[in-house]
């Protein structure tokens, strides 16, 4: 089942990922939309049903695995901490060549935040819940938010004197060359990601998190074990209020407004940490919704051949996910196709991401037929043992 979730939960990447371009910015009249009114409602769907939800799993099911290959080793009397320590450092290489195309690749940061798994590993379930909720709550933003606040940091300064700021547009570089990209994605891009992982956003600290909580049930066996559907529908349910009572919560206070509460200028700071903070626990309880309902359905005959579909997908992962990040880097750039795929709406974009999707779909099962791996989950295994692992099917 895990496979076939990793492989649903791509899916929500790289739709989200085509109406975001694949942060590769086009000015608003380079589009030019053939459903005006469907792009509309497709934005609405990516951005209350798609944006973060889907990641969140895939960052989850990192977690999870995790768990899994240090405990199936110990089972066989082996410590294998030190190993993964040095697959993550192999898994580092393979995400920042994905960093040469598509400046918001996470696989690098997984990599990083793999090691630091390694670290807790032998941490008591209820540490690890405590810092789990630490990150869960936005502990890091209010300290970042409230030292700007009281201590006026260069941030605020600048907004003392708006006459005198300057917005900076996110943007290629001058002379579209793929190595110009290249060269931005590793300096600019890089500080925008960094700033959006570990900044005011902290979308880092809530990645760690969900890493923490796949480690954390990994312990339970949930998975392992054979969970009635009765309990995975009252999950479902029970996540599915939570993200309605969310929902209602945050409608009740004051529309937020980021650039003054990231200034320390707003007039409602607390009140403003508080949205962001139950808008990232919608989110995750959001993700964790469409996990158990996914779990359900999976656990029914009908619908586990179904679901099944999406196994091959989900088990070349790391291997779909970087193509994403390549395929994006082609379509967008300026360099390539972009003065072509720039111009579409969100429509059109919604619909080609389907169809990229069901070509790496048709793809990985072609592959799997004839491999055991995907072509970068059969490197990193040779390159984690050191040795060329079987990869052709005898």
């Amino acid at each position: 089942m895990l496979d076939s979730l990793r492989g649903f939960s791509l899916l929500g990447v790289i739709l989200m990922h085509m109406l975001q371009q694949f942060s590769i910015p086009s000015p608003p009249e380079a589009r030019v939309p053939l459903f005006p009114e469907m792009d509309e409602t497709i934005q609405w769907i990516g951005q209350n049903f798609i944006m973060g939800r889907f990641i969140n799993i895939f960052a989850f099911l990192f977690g999870l695995s995790f768990f899994i290959q240090l405990d199936r080793a110990a089972k066989k009397g082996t410590d294998f901490r030190g190993r993964f320590i040095w697959r993550m450092f192999v898994m580092l290489l393979i995400g920042l060549i994905g960093n040469c195309f598509y400046r918001g690749e996470i696989i690098s940061l997984y990599a990083i935040f793999g090691i630091v798994l390694v670290l807790l590993y032998r941490a008591k379930s209820w540490i690890l819940i405590s810092l789990a909720a630490i990150l869960l709550l936005g502990i890091p933003r209010i300290i970042q938010v409230s030292y700007t606040a009281f201590y006026k940091t260069e941030q605020s300064e600048l907004t003392q004197q708006p006459e005198q700021r300057r917005v900076v547009v996110d943007a290629e570089p001058t002379k579209p060359t793929f190595l110009n990209t290249v060269k931005y994605n590793f300096t600019e891009g890089l500080k925008g990601k960094l700033n959006y992982q570990f900044g005011f956003f902290g979308r880092g600290y809530l990645t760690l998190a969900l890493f923490i909580l796949g480690l954390v049930i990994g312990r339970t066996r949930f998975f392992e074990k054979a969970q009635s559907s009765k309990t995975l529908a009252r999950l479902f349910i029970t996540f599915v209020i939570c993200v309605i009572l969310l929902t209602l919560l945050v409608s009740v206070f004051p529309e937020l407004n980021f650039y003054a509460l990231m200034s320390g200028d707003s007039e409602n700071i607390w009140s403003g940490l508080a949205v962001m903070t139950f808008n990232d626990m919608k989110i995750v309880v959001f993700s964790g919704a469409i996990v158990m309902g996914f779990a359900w359905l999976y656990q029914n005959r009908y619908f586990t051949k179904y679901l099944d579909v999406f196994s091959p997908y989900g088990r070349m992962g790391l291997t779909n996910y970087e193509m994403q990040g390549v395929i994006g880097c082609f379509l967008f750039s300026l360099w390539a196709f972009g003065s072509t795929f720039q111009s579409w709406g969100i429509t059109e974009l919604f619909l080609l991401g389907i169809a990229i999707y069901v070509l790496q779909l048709v793809f990985s099962g072609f592959w799997l037929k004839r491999f055991l791996y995907g072509p970068l989950e059969w490197f990193l295994r040779s390159a984690t043992y050191l040795k060329k692992q079987p990869f052709r099917k005898k």
